[in-house]
């Protein structure tokens, strides 16, 4: 006698298959998205610095005028 498939135990095989990819898929998001908050992260703090520079030039451009 042939045995029978063992549908059940594919079925439950193809399932897993399925959840690590959609799991894999999820960890390359969010490694994504933490890359991007990071690059944001330095652009604020590099351009803050601008900010920052450029308003001590514009107190500095200021100060002379104010004595004369």
């Amino acid at each position: 006698m042939a045995r029978r498939t063992n549908y059940g135990f594919e079925k439950r095989q193809k399932e897993l298959k399925k959840k690590k990819k959609q799991e894999e898929k999820r960890q390359r998001k969010m490694e994504k998205k933490e890359q991007k908050a990071a690059e944001n992260a330095e652009l604020i703090e590099e351009n803050a610095e601008l900010i920052e520079e450029n308003a001590e030039q514009t107190q500095d451009e200021e100060e002379p005028s104010d004595e004369s």
